[in-house]
């Protein structure tokens, strides 16, 4: 086995989820390439003294099974499944993703319908486990970061084994100044986007719940958020792409929204998923000095440095603005040079021009000091 993967599986339980002796972790695989780092989490849960437990899946097999599933189906199977996850203290989802599009051809009202139906046993994941979710390198993720295949294997472990304690050190600065933060004023190409994250912690991402990592995220106050925002970074949701997508927020919520490929008409129907698909339930700052082009998957973009994003929909814990939603979707600014740069201002002071940071206690976070 290449060692590469032993390392990575080490660092997923011993400090991504942190998995403690007499611990139960559910292992959550789709596609078979991803089965060698599988196989390595599930001996390093065993020397730990845990107890691993699988679900194991194929892209292809689901889209068959959900294009005629019914609501009992469905419900049955979150029933089983939620039982599974409310006996696990860990959780780690892995996917290789041969195809982003696999799924694009079911019926939106089945993709609405399992959102809705999975979202407690979601929401248990995310609140009452350790968790960490990630990706697997595939042809298909190296075809999209426009990478040969060898290349883009390097790249992979380069940035999931990247020394997230340096980073996470380097991020506290930030965090604190985030928390004592009220107005942020965004503006760039296409941008000019106001709002307040006044009493809404901020939560450093180093390493835990995402790999790979490397983003400070917190939430608006959910009625603050006013102006336009184009988003510089294509995205897919839902197995649609969509790029140059523009929002228009009036007192937090999404009252225009458009795209420059794409269909229009597909990307409301996402905004109007429900109550709260309109508001904006996280905002977040991306920081990885080794992610610096968008590749079509949000777990590498959102953390793309120079970047921020915005997520619809629901919020997290760990930064509560009160929204509720069956989706979160994460969209990417990228505000670098090469991408039309921009500003970033916290209570009118400058902090962060074309993708780097200006204030001298905040310069650590640029690439160049992260690596």
């Amino acid at each position: 086995m290449d060692p590469r993967i032993r390392q990575l599986a080490k660092k997923l339980i011993k400090s991504s989820v942190c998995l403690q002796t007499g611990e139960n972790i559910l292992i959550q695989s789709s596609n078979a390439a991803s089965f060698p780092l599988v196989e390595a989490l599930v001996d390093e849960a065993y020397a730990v003294g845990a107890r691993p437990y699988l679900k194991i899946s194929d892209a292809k097999i689901s889209r068959a099974y959900m294009r005629h599933a019914t609501r009992e189906q469905l419900e049955l199977s979150e029933k089983q499944f939620f039982e599974l996850v409310k006996n696990m203290q860990a959780y780690i989802s892995l996917a290789a993703v041969e195809n982003q599009y696999e799924q694009s051809d079911l019926p939106k009202d089945i993709l609405k319908m399992a959102g809705e139906i999975g979202k407690p046993s979601l929401d248990y994941r995310v609140n009452r486990t350790k968790w960490c979710v990630l990706r697997w390198p595939t042809p298909g993720m190296a075809q999209t970061a426009e990478m040969p295949s060898e290349t883009f294997e390097e790249f992979y472990y380069k940035v999931c084994l990247l020394d997230y304690e340096k980073m996470s050190k380097a991020m506290e600065v930030l965090r604190i100044l985030m928390d004592k933060t009220d107005k942020v004023l965004i503006t760039g190409k296409g941008t000019h986007l106001e709002f307040s994250i006044k009493g809404i912690p901020a939560d450093k991402c180093d390493g835990k719940k995402n790999i790979p990592d490397g983003e400070i995220c917190t939430a608006p106050i959910r009625e603050s958020v006013n102006g336009t925002v184009y988003f510089t970074a294509p995205t897919i949701y839902d197995s649609e792409r969509f790029s140059g997508v523009s929002l228009v927020f009036k007192n937090g919520k999404v009252a225009d929204a458009s795209c420059e490929q794409g269909s229009n008409d597909k990307l409301n129907d996402i905004l109007n998923r429900d109550e709260g698909s309109r508001f904006i339930g996280e905002f977040a700052i991306g920081l990885n000095p080794h992610v610096v082009k968008p590749m079509l998957n949000i777990l590498f973009d959102e953390k793309i440095a120079g970047s921020f994003h915005l997520a619809l929909g629901q919020c997290y814990d760990e930064s509560p603005n009160g929204n509720n939603s069956q989706i979160h979707w994460d969209m990417v600014c990228i505000q670098t040079s090469e991408y039309g740069g921009g500003e970033m201002y916290f209570d009118d002071v400058l902090i962060r021009k074309d993708g780097r940071f200006v204030l001298p206690e905040l310069e650590g976070l640029n690439p160049e000091n992260l690596i």
